[in-house]
């Protein structure tokens, strides 16, 4: 394994579709690293990123990118159903990967993948990089610090607007439109797992789904109430159809309340925090929180975690088993809107 005293970690991409730029912008800041090389089904995506991000070489073909750069890691940034087949090369190279979610098209498959991961050497992180926004750690910190004392409930309320008419989910992510399984399988995946981190683990929830534009496969619209083991509750007010009154509902994707017995939290639009602390005025949380790529550069403090951890030998956060505590969840959601009743977890 190379080292910083060494050389860096080579590394190698797969795919150069539309969120895969935040990701290779990210790999040009975390100086342990060196991207080697990307790929990409039609080679000039990938050449395109190669240029931009100053990486040596571009492939059409994975497998012959692995073969002939034989890198220490790979950032897979593919569709879902590509997955598998990626991580069991990789893994019987034993070469180390970071995988974008959703991990499969289904639980059973993803669970197949978790016993892929855990048959190597090679070690495995998922990218779900909605925990590393920074109002989640912020909020975190203050949470563990005792600020609101007993925690109480969660609240997001989500109104994406990219949703409605017959070009929904615009030339960004038209492919959304076909997604037999959407606002849950793909978004909603983001706030279950953020809950978790903030909350602990769940031990039961309630799910109504419904589908506003009628051109699309999948669910656009939900209500999630989640109860944690502590006793509290989470609750996702979702809906990727109506607007939000805002130029860029993709910066938080929503406001959150979070209430406690010591008072509560807020956040905005512009991911601004303030604490309000019972019978006293409102308080303004200072932290950092600029404008940044995506999520506030998320995928960059998720990816420096990633190659820190490597290089220690510590776990990550974003273990594969831990997630999939988080993919039980998304199922429990499609399995209480078909029934109309709670899922036990």
């Amino acid at each position: 394994m190379p080292t910083t005293e060494t050389q860096p970690l080579r590394g190698a991409i797969i795919g150069a579709g539309y969120f895969s730029q935040f990701q290779y912008e990210a790999w040009t800041r975390i100086p342990e690293v060196q991207i080697v090389a990307a790929s990409n089904r039609t080679i000039y995506k990938a050449e395109e990123k190669c240029r931009s991000y100053g990486i040596p070489k571009a492939y059409s073909d994975w497998k012959e990118m692995i073969d002939v750069e034989n890198p220490d890691f790979v950032d897979i940034i593919t569709p879902p159903s590509t997955h598998m087949e990626i991580c069991n090369y990789l893994a019987e190279r034993n070469i180390h990967m970071i995988c974008q979610k959703p991990l499969t098209p289904t639980y059973q498959e993803s669970l197949a993948l978790a016993k892929v991961a855990q048959s190597t050497n090679a070690r495995f992180m998922v990218h779900e990089n909605w925990r590393w926004q920074p109002w989640y750690r912020k909020v975190k910190t203050l949470l563990e610090t005792g600020l609101l004392g007993e925690l109480f409930s969660i609240h997001f309320l989500m109104r994406m607007g990219d949703g409605w008419g017959n070009d929904a989910y615009l030339d960004r992510q038209p492919y959304f439109r076909d997604y037999p399984q959407l606002l849950m399988f793909e978004t909603g995946v983001h706030f279950l797992d953020t809950f978790r981190y903030l909350g602990g683990e769940v031990s039961s929830l309630y799910a109504k789904l419904n589908k506003r534009n009628p051109v699309i496969a999948g669910e656009d619209s939900g209500l999630v109430v989640c109860n944690f083991e502590s006793g509290a509750t989470a609750t996702l007010d979702a809906n990727r159809y109506n607007e939000a009154l805002t130029d860029d509902a993709r910066f938080t994707f929503g406001i959150m309340r979070i209430d406690g017995s010591n008072g509560h939290l807020q956040m905005d639009l512009t991911g601004d925090l303030t604490f309000k602390p019972l019978g006293k005025p409102i308080e303004p949380i200072e932290y950092e929180h600029p404008r940044t790529n995506f999520g506030s550069d998320c995928c960059f403090h998720l990816q420096r975690h990633f190659v820190k951890q490597l290089l220690s030998g510590e776990p990550f956060e974003g273990e594969v088993d831990d997630y999939l505590k988080t993919l039980q969840l998304v199922e429990a959601c499609y399995e209480s809107a078909e029934t109309g009743q709670v899922v036990k977890l």
